[in-house]
């Protein structure tokens, strides 16, 4: 497996779904898996897998064979800021492969290894590339049946270690630049996109949503993408408790991104339209993102500052904690290819309201649907979620019914049939 995150080092849903998975095929007998990130940092739980961190794997001075190719490849050392990084005219033919020269420059630091930020930070598209380079080592010195790449990050590396293995390339789709840029796509990174689903012998999506996205807007056959729901971790009991909140309002909590995917400003607008008619209520944004500033303005001006709480980016126990205290969850999302945190937070008793159009709106029963631009719709379900008691303890008990049948070991198996048809 690639990947470009796992827990505990993880800035959203695909860490969170990645480490889900590799978990239930790790029950499951007869499966192991090695997951490969860029960098590792030494406290990731590996009870379950075996990790590699690609800056940990030396290269200079490599040589690897792609198949169907007549000439070794060599990657050569360089260590030195005067020498330019591997061309992307030199990384895209590879990836086809071709070559039009042996060598292939990549900077390596002393220990002929490859320094990787493993963020997603302004040097992206080099490391996406440096971390294909470091897969087709990383292929060439392993046994493996099948390679299972996460995402569009991870899409190059999947190609190059097909180009060096022959082994099957399955890959998951957890969301499109249609889904992250509502519709305004980077072209560099729709190419990259495309070219792991024609290289890919299998797709898997997280739900109908995104399958159709991937049959639709990147031309790619039915028959070769299926669909896999993500699930949700156990939770334990420290983690499903309520805190003392310390005051008797209510609490209204969007937890998530920040950006206009996540559709902060339709939970703004309600907040308002709430407010309007209940003044006990506290709404919280828990997240980051490019967006922020602009909801903290969007706040001030309509006057909620004293109701509206930002709280900045949350993980591990901060989410469960501002779960526990949560009255209502809401996911606005504009275009949310599935949405893991809305299980979370009906593992944690609270019900919530989510958009039809997101993923997790095919799999959920006990859950406010409403279209992320209907803010009176969502206004009026936060309303009568927090006015009428017997109408929340009915989605908090069935929810919480729901939820706990949604486990990662059944879509491990649903994965585990896909290699295998891909091994045939």
């Amino acid at each position: 497996m690639f990947g470009w995150e796992f827990p505990p080092h993880i800035a959203g849903g695909l860490g969170t779904a990645s480490y889900g998975l590799t978990r239930g095929l790790a029950s499951l007998d007869g499966m192991d898996v090695l997951f490969v990130v860029p960098k590792a940092w030494g406290d990731e739980d590996q009870d379950i897998v075996r990790l590699i961190g690609a800056n940990t794997v030396p290269v200079a001075f490599k040589k690897i064979r792609y198949l169907d190719l007549l000439r070794e490849v060599q990657k050569i050392e360089v260590y030195s800021k005067l020498v330019p990084y591997t061309a992307p005219e030199e990384f895209w033919k590879m990836t086809r492969g071709q070559i039009s020269d042996t060598d292939i420059l990549l900077k390596t630091n002393v220990q002929g290894k490859v320094d990787f930020s493993g963020t997603y930070g302004a040097s992206l598209m080099e490391e996406i590339k440096s971390y294909s380079v470091v897969a087709s080592v990383i292929a060439s010195e392993n046994e493996f049946d099948v390679i299972h790449a996460h995402d569009w990050l991870a899409y190059p590396a999947g190609i190059a270690a097909k180009a060096v293995s022959g082994k099957p390339l399955v890959i998951h789709v957890h969301a499109t630049d249609f889904d992250r840029s509502g519709g305004n796509v980077n072209p560099a990174v729709y190419k990259i996109e495309k070219e792991g689903m024609d290289f890919a012998d299998k797709i898997i999506t997280v739900s109908n949503l995104t399958r159709d996205i991937v049959i639709n807007k990147y031309g790619i056959n039915p028959a070769k993408v299926t669909t896999v729901y993500n699930a949700v971790e156990p939770m334990q009991p420290t983690e499903t408790a309520k805190p003392d909140r310390g005051f008797d309002e209510k609490v209204v909590t969007f937890l998530g991104r920040i950006t206009m995917q996540k559709g902060p400003e339709y939970f703004i607008e309600a907040a308002k339209m709430v407010l309007s008619k209940m003044p006990n209520v506290r709404f919280v944004m828990a997240g980051s993102g490019d967006m922020m500033e602009k909801m903290i303005r969007r706040a001030a001006s309509l006057r909620i500052t004293d109701r509206f709480h930002f709280t900045g980016f949350l993980k591990g126990n901060d989410v469960f904690e501002m779960l526990g205290m949560s009255d209502v969850y809401v996911m606005p999302s504009v275009s949310e290819p599935f949405g893991i945190s809305p299980l979370e937070a009906m593992q944690s008793n609270v019900p919530v309201i989510i958009s039809k159009q997101s993923g997790v709106a095919e799999v959920l029963t006990h859950a406010v649907k409403v279209d992320f631009w209907d803010i009176e719709a969502m206004a009026d379900a936060i309303y009568g979620i927090l006015t009428y008691p017997a109408l929340s303890r009915m989605f908090v008990t069935n929810g919480k019914e729901e939820v706990e049948k949604l486990k990662w070991e059944r879509a491990a198996r649903q994965v585990r049939d896909i290699y295998t048809e891909t091994t045939k």
